[in-house]
Order: C-alpha cells, then sequence, then structure tokens
C-alpha cells in the first residue's frame, strides 16, 4: 500500500508534463547535426537524411544550403526544391539571406538551414540566423541545420585559446539544449586531415593554410573531444528527463544548486562561460547574482555590466540583482536562502590603494562566511604583461573635478577663516572646526572628495596651526599623537558619513519605486475599463521613467491594432508597425538596444499576461537601462499586462453573458412564438378548412366564424406585441402628445377586450371633475389595454376588476387591480421584464405585455409599479407627469 502511494504520480507534476507537451507538439521539431569543426560532412549527412525522407513522402525545402563548391555535396543539393534567397544591399554588395517570409509562407513539413551560428546581413530581421530559425519553429516547421562546437557561446573562448583564432559567430547555449534532436558527425583527426589533403574541404591553397594552423591535429583532437563530451552530456542529461518524467528512481546525484557573482569587470563573461560549462558537466541548476553595493559606477563599468547581463541571459542563466553595502554579505545571504550548494567567483585581479582599507580580503571573506557552500575560484589567463598594470591600478572614481575643487577651495576658506581667530580659539579647537567640515561634506559629496577633505584638512592644520608653524614637523608627542588621531577620526567619520548618506540615497530610491509600484497597483485596481487602464499606464511611465509611450493592443481577432487608441507623440511608419507586430506574434521585445530589428528609434516590449499576449508597448529610449531600472520596468511592465488581461477576460465574460441571456431570450421567444402562433393559425386553418369542405347550419358556421375572429384577434395581438417591443428596443418610440379624455379611453379599452371581460364583473371609477389630459392616446390605450387583459388572465371568473382615474398634482395616475393569486414576493422586480413569465402563470403569452406596458409609460416620462393588495390580488399603478386645459386648471383653481 505504501509503496503503491509512494509511486504515485503527482497531479501538479502531471499537469505541467502534460502542458509541456502540448506546447511542444505545436512547434516544429529542431535537428542538429554538430560536428567538431567545417569538414567533418555534417551538410553532407543533413542533405542524405532529407533525402530519404523526401523519397518517404515529406515536403522538404531548401533554406540554405553552403555547399562551397563541394561536388558530392553540389550533386545531393541537385533535385532539391529551394526557396529563393533574398538579397541585401550593403555597402555597395548584394548579399544574399534566407527568405524567411517565404519559408513560413511555403509552410513545409521540413526545411534545411544550414550554418545555425550564422549573421545575418543588416537590414534582416533578425540579427542571427538561430533567430530566424526559432521563427520559423514557432510556425509548426521542422528545421534540419548544423553547428560545429566552437560556436557555442560558452566553449567560443576555450575554442579560442585551443586553436589561437577568435570565434566571431556564436549561439546561446540554450538554442542547443532545447533542440529536439542532436545527432553528432564524427571523424577521426586522420580521416578529417586526409579529406583535406584531398581538397574535399578547402581548395588545396586554403588547406595548406588551415593545416598549419586551424586544422593541427592536437587542436582537431582537443575539438573533438570537447564536441563527444558536450553530446555525451547531453545524453546523460536526456536520460535523467526520462527518469523524471517517467517517475523512475535511480541512483543520480540530485540537489545541486550554482551561483555565479557577476560585476562590471570586463572577465566576468569568461567566469560566466566557465560556469555554465561547469553546471552543465554537474548536471546543475545555475543562476547569477549581481550586488549593488554604494560604489556608484562608471558610465564605462556600466556599459560593460550590461554587456555581461545579456551574456549571462544568452547562456540561459537566470539573473538576480540584490542589494547590499557589502558584497559578500549580498551573496552569502542570497545564496542561503535560495539554498546554493556552489558558489563561483573570479579571482580578485586588481590592487589599489583603496583596498589596503578593506577588513580582509574578498576570497577570504567570503570563504570564512560561506560555512557549507562550496567556493569556486576561477584563476587569471591575463598575460603577464597585463598583470602589472592589474594590480598597480589607482583606485576608480566617480565624482567628477568639479566635485574635487569645491572641496579644496571649501576646506581653504575654512582654514582662512580659522586662522584669522586662532589666537582667541586655539589651534586645538581649529582641528575641530576642521572635522566638523569634512563631517558636513561628507553629506553632500562621495568618498574621492572626502578622503581629499581629510587629507588636506590635515595637512593645513599641521602646516599652519600646530607649533611649530609653516612646517611639517610636531614638536610635542600629544600634538603627534592629535594629528594622527584627527586624520583617522576625519577619514573614517567622512567615510562612514558618506556611506551612510549613499545608502539612504539607494533606500530612498528602492522605497520611491516600491511606492510607485503601490501607487501603480491601487490605481490600475481601481480603474473599469481599456482606455482608463491605458492612461494610467502612460501616466505613470512619463512620471517614473521620463519616457514618452504608445501602447497597441490586440483586436477581437487575436491580430494586433493597427493604430495607437490613446493620445501620444509617437507616430508608427509601417516598418515599425511590422516590428510591433512581430513583437507581439513572438511575446518577445525587439527594437533599439536589442539584438533584434535594432535599426529602429522605439525598443518594443510585449504586454505579456499570465495566459497570453496583450499587444505591446513602445517607448523611445534615450539611455540603456541600469540592472535596478530594468528591473523596475519589467515590474511596471507586468503589472500593466496583469491588468489589461484581466480587463480582456472581464470583457470577454461580460460578452459570454450577453450570448449566453441572448441565446436564453432567444430559445424563450423562439418557444413562445411558436406556441402562441400555433394555436390561432391552427384555429383558422381548422375552422376555415371546415366551412370550405362541408355545408354546416348557419349556426354552426356562426360558431366557426367566430373562432377565426377570435383567432385572428389573438394572432394580431402577439404581432403588435413584437411590433411594440421592436420600437421600444431600437428607441424610435416618440409619444405623439394631444387633449384626451380618460372616459373614451377606457370605454375603447373595454369595448375591446368586451369578451375577455365578459365572465368578470369590471368597474370604474373616474372622478366627475376629471380633467382632459395631454398624453398619446395610442400608447397609453395600448398600455390600459395589456393590464386588463393582464387581469383577466390571471383573476378568477366572477371576481372585480377595477380600474381608477384620478388627476393630482400635475400627475395622471391610473390604478387597474384585480383579485388574483398576486405575486410572489420575490417576483416583483422582475414582472416588468421581457419575456418574463411568473412560475405559476397560466400557458400561453410571450411574456411581453408587461415589459410594453413600462416602455411606453417610460416615453411618457413616466413610472409603473406592481404590488399586492392586502386582501389578496394584484395592483398595477402608473404615473405620467401631465398638462391639463387651461379650462380645466381654472377649475381646480377655483375648488
Amino acid at each position: 500500500m505504501n509503496s503503491f502511494e509512494d509511486n504515485r504520480p503527482n497531479p501538479d507534476e502531471l499537469l505541467v508534463s502534460l502542458i509541456n507537451e502540448e506546447e511542444k507538439s505545436k512547434r516544429g521539431k529542431l535537428k542538429i547535426f554538430f560536428g567538431m569543426c567545417a569538414g567533418v560532412g555534417k551538410t553532407y549527412t543533413m542533405l542524405e537524411v532529407a533525402r530519404a525522407e523526401k523519397l518517404k513522402g515529406s515536403d522538404i525545402v531548401i533554406g540554405i544550403v553552403e555547399t562551397h563548391k563541394r561536388k558530392e555535396t553540389s550533386e545531393l543539393v541537385e533535385g532539391m526544391e529551394i526557396v529563393p534567397r533574398k538579397k541585401y544591399e550593403y555597402k555597395s554588395t548584394t548579399v544574399e539571406e534566407m527568405d524567411l517570409d517565404a519559408i513560413i509562407a511555403r509552410k513545409p513539413q521540413i526545411v534545411l538551414v544550414d550554418e545555425l551560428a550564422h549573421t545575418n546581413a543588416p537590414g534582416s530581421r533578425h540579427t542571427k540566423r538561430y533567430q530566424d530559425v526559432q521563427e520559423i519553429l514557432e510556425h509548426g516547421i521542422n528545421v534540419y541545420t548544423t553547428l560545429n562546437v566552437q560556436h557555442l557561446e560558452s566553449r567560443s573562448e576555450t575554442v579560442a585559446q585551443i586553436t589561437g583564432i577568435i570565434i566571431r559567430e556564436t549561439l546561446p547555449d540554450e538554442i542547443f539544449e532545447n533542440a529536439d534532436e542532436v545527432e553528432v558527425i564524427d571523424l577521426t583527426p586522420d580521416e578529417l586531415l586526409q579529406r583535406l589533403s584531398e581538397g574535399k574541404v578547402y581548395t588545396p591553397e586554403r588547406s595548406k593554410e588551415a593545416i598549419e594552423n586551424f586544422f593541427r591535429k592536437g587542436n582537431i583532437t582537443a575539438l573533438r573531444e570537447m564536441a563527444l563530451r558536450i553530446v555525451a552530456d547531453r545524453v546523460d542529461k536526456q536520460l535523467h528527463d526520462y527518469m523524471q518524467q517517467k517517475r523512475i528512481k535511480g541512483p543520480w546525484k540530485s540537489g545541486l544548486h550554482l551561483l555565479v557573482a557577476v560585476g562590471p569587470s570586463p572577465y566576468s563573461g569568461k567566469l560566466l562561460r566557465w560556469a555554465k560549462t561547469l553546471s552543465y558537466s554537474m548536471g546543475g541548476d545555475i543562476q547569477a547574482i549581481h550586488v549593488e553595493t554604494l560604489h556608484k559606477l562608471t558610465p564605462k563599468e556600466s556599459g560593460q555590466l550590461h554587456k555581461n547581463m545579456n551574456l549571462a541571459r544568452q547562456l540561459g542563466i537566470k539573473i538576480r540583482v540584490v542589494t547590499n553595502y557589502d558584497v559578500v554579505k549580498g551573496i552569502v545571504d542570497f545564496a542561503q536562502k535560495e539554498n546554493v550548494t556552489h558558489i563561483m567567483v573570479g579571482k580578485p585581479r586588481v590592487r589599489n590603494l583603496l583596498s589596503m582599507f578593506r577588513l580582509g580580503n574578498f576570497v577570504n571573506k567570503l570563504i570564512r562566511f560561506s560555512g557549507n557552500i562550496d567556493v569556486y575560484i576561477l584563476g587569471s589567463d591575463e598575460s603577464a604583461k597585463d598583470r602589472f598594470k592589474d594590480r598597480v591600478s589607482i583606485p576608480s572614481f566617480t565624482s567628477n573635478i568639479r566635485q574635487y575643487l569645491t572641496i579644496s577651495i571649501l576646506v581653504a576658506l575654512t582654514a582662512g577663516a580659522s586662522y584669522l581667530i586662532k589666537d582667541l580659539i586655539g589651534y586645538q579647537v581649529v582641528s575641530f572646526v576642521l572635522l566638523f567640515l569634512v563631517s558636513i561634506l561628507a553629506i553632500f559629496y562621495g568618498t574621492g572628495p572626502i578622503l581629499l577633505a581629510a587629507t588636506l584638512s590635515a595637512l593645513i592644520w599641521n602646516y599652519f596651526f600646530i607649533p611649530p608653524q609653516f612646517t611639517l614637523h610636531i614638536d610635542k608627542p600629544l600634538d603627534v599623537l592629535m594629528f594622527v588621531m584627527f586624520f583617522i577620526i576625519a577619514l573614517l567619520n567622512g567615510i562612514l558619513t558618506s556611506r551612510v548618506r549613499l545608502q539612504e540615497k539607494n533606500t530612498r530610491v528602492r522605497e520611491a519605486r516600491t511606492h510607485a509600484l503601490y501607487q501603480l497597483t491601487r490605481e490600475l485596481s481601481m480603474a473599469t475599463g481599456i482606455q482608463e487602464v491605458s492612461k494610467i499606464a502612460v501616466r505613470y511611465i512619463h512620471k517614473y521613467f521620463n519616457l514618452e509611450c504608445a501602447i497597441i493592443l490586440k483586436n477581437d481577432l487575436n491580430k494586433l491594432d493597427d493604430h495607437v487608441k490613446h493620445e501620444t507623440n509617437i507616430k508608427f511608419s509601417e516598418n515599425e508597425l511590422s516590428i510591433a507586430a512581430w513583437v507581439f506574434r513572438h511575446s518577445s521585445k525587439a527594437g533599439k538596444y536589442t539584438d533584434t530589428l535594432p535599426s529602429t528609434i522605439y525598443t518594443f516590449y510585449p504586454l505579456t499576461g499570465i495566459n497570453e499576449n496583450m499587444g505591446i508597448i513602445a517607448v523611445e529610449h534615450t539611455h540603456i537601462f541600469t540592472q535596478g531600472e530594468e528591473q523596475f520596468w519589467e515590474a511596471f511592465i507586468s503589472q500593466i499586462s496583469g491588468k489589461f488581461e484581466r480587463e480582456y477576460l472581464r470583457s470577454a465574460a461580460r460578452k459570454a453573458y450577453k450570448l449566453t441571456e441572448s441565446e436564453k431570450l432567444y430559445k424563450t421567444l423562439f418557444n413562445s412564438i411558436s406556441h402562441e402562433l400555433r394555436i390561432p393559425v391552427a384555429t383558422i386553418l381548422g375552422a376555415s378548412d371546415s366551412l370550405l369542405s362541408q355545408a354546416f347550419p348557419e349556426e354552426t358556421r356562426t360558431k366557426l366564424y367566430s373562432e377565426i375572429s377570435i383567432a385572428s384577434i389573438r394572432l394580431n395581438r402577439l404581432i403588435e406585441n413584437l411590433l411594440n417591443m421592436s420600437r421600444l428596443e431600437s428607441g424610435r418610440i416618440t409619444p405623439r402628445l394631444d387633449w384626451c379624455d380618460v372616459h373614451d379611453l377606457v370605454h375603447k379599452v373595454f369595448e375591446t377586450l368586451s369578451q375577455e371581460l365578459q365572465p368578470f364583473q369590471p368597474s370604474i371609477v373616474i372622478p366627475t371633475d376629471m380633467p382632459l389630459v395631454y398624453i398619446d392616446y395610442g400608447l397609453v390605450e395600448q398600455v390600459l389595454h395589456n393590464l386588463v387583459l393582464n387581469a383577466t388572465q390571471n383573476a378568477p371568473a366572477g371576481s372585480n376588476i377595477r380600474i381608477k382615474f384620478f388627476y393630482d398634482n400635475g400627475f395622471l395616475t391610473i390604478q387597474v387591480m384585480d383579485r388574483g393569486k398576486g405575486f410572489p414576493e420575490a417576483e416583483l422586480n422582475s414582472v416588468f421584464n421581457k419575456f418574463y413569465r411568473g412560475k405559476d402563470a397560466t400557458a400561453g403569452g410571450t411574456g411581453l405585455g408587461l415589459s410594453i406596458v413600462k416602455g411606453f409609460v417610460e416615453a411618457h416620462q413616466g413610472s409603473v409599479i406592481a404590488k399586492n393588495r392586502s386582501n389578496g390580488g394584484a395592483i398595477f399603478t402608473i404615473k405620467i407627469p401631465v398638462k391639463i386645459s387651461e379650462m380645466d386648471s381654472l377649475k381646480k383653481h377655483d375648488d
């Protein structure tokens, strides 16, 4: 029993597995023919496999294949369908690239795309060919492609060290890792060198040069080992994933969590690649961390950090940014919270003046405070001539020269003022004045200026104030001690005050961002409607990022609109609208400061909700976001996207509700009308058929004529109700007011309903001084007709039906009362709804009569209410504002 329970699949994991399989089934399959270098036969093997698949009936086209004029390869291309290449003009030269749109429009089953790591010509939709392949896969087209080991981002630097050749064209490792199938194409070094010497790879001249440089036997052996190891690791990972998916228990090692520390150093790129390789070999997950400290980065350092972060993303490494005044403390705290097992850092390379004041070496502190977490330290590979420059470098300060000049002037002025009164206050008090000045300056300036202020103050105090004056020599040991203590206290006080100031500034920035997100979330939660959400989003983005933005949302056809629906100064060209459409389709950012279509002046971000993409937002950046700004922006976009999605779902729910209610009304109307039509039509047909087919006595014929007449009246009443309701729905009801005598009105209704009123005891109450009223005779007649008819249908035979009229304070009041069952209390608010019929209602009727009463009364700016009478029955009270004739008005006044 326990064993069964242990092997039972986790429902959440099963659901995630099913979702992943469903998503994979919608995408095309990527097969990579992988080799150690050029010439091993990747393209040849790919074409062979493609021809074999074609013989089986597969629809295969060539997107782009480079034969390099190799005879055997060219022969395999013959007879294959080739999609014509697209031409681009670059520096007066025509460059041919794969036609992505033509392939997608052709939609074959399989497309061959050679050289996956290739860089596209300027003007192409994507910077790299692998991005073209990703778009093809998203359209459900399978792709066969080729790749060499040196083009993997994590291996490019290692290959450069082995061969001495820098690899320019690389692709993210995640492309390789996410491939559905990898087929390794392998040759021994001797076989490859034989192919080169025979001219099967390059021309004889190029082959000789290649053998002497890149294709040395040692290089080939190292590359071969690297390629085979990568594929072996991938196979091991596939086995691991399979065992996890099938819930097979195995002896694999789990729980490896790697963390790599990234900074603004140019060596962080090497650290990231090495860490990625290590994580792949160890089978552990990896993430990167950057600790924001009080130190302000220079523009050069910010640019380098941005490059390192982008590289981490390309390598498929998740990035986290934390803030802490101590880098070691920030790394260790994060590692402990995230259950990290291995921390990877680079060996410190810089030795400068500031490092002397640090309390312990960075690496030593990390090892000391990391506890049970293993620490990996990446060594140095720089040449000897670079080491001295690294070790003997000046500290990096971010304050400008103007701040240093200001500090110097302020210290000089304070010292000059103190010098004038030194005889009154003594040189000891001057030290406190200068110390106070350094403390004050630390509130406004950075570490570099404060270090200068402390040093300058100490030297000035020594030279101008401590006896003997105008010399740096100090006679008294007490003064020497005071001088040393002054310098240390001034320096520490200034630096610590500066640190507190910077820390307070960072805290203020975080608090402002948190408050901004809170305000945005609060306003979005209260917003109703897409337009209001757009206005809030535009206002907050301009307020907190100082950016002009444009939001384009999808339409009901699940396609991106071609225009912006809110006020903005941004105007899109057709090319920019096509970029927006691409971003919407692929849920990936593009434009300025990205690798996709970077030539435009705008950056386009997808508004991706929890379940679907709602549209795009375009902004005109003036600079690249810092890491903190990037995280703040992503949080903003996430909140805005989520609100758009909720509004969209709310709108869809309303539409679905209306559609459901419309369908219910349609069914009710159809059933009611079909029933109401069937009875009178059947009566008319039956009676007329009897009259035509047989000769009946006069009395029988009269009865049949009467049945036809009654059925026709009933049919006419149904048609009138439908027409009246149609007029009400269209809003075309306009009362035609005229003077009316209510006596004529009620007698006309009683005459029309004489047959229906025969079983009852009707009574009419009209005051003797009832004036003429200014109403629409036809509409009020229909109102009264429907109310009286409703009473005859619900009151018992022989009971009293009472109609009462009176005029009071500018209102005509009509009451229709019966002695039926009345209405259940729960139904009183629904009796005037369209097609509403009570639970205990008698058969027949469409449920439109009382709804028409309400509509016609409201057309007169009046009101109608239904109530139950105390002794049983129902009472309808109508109040219509009317004017009366002048004569009647005078009579009322006299009375």
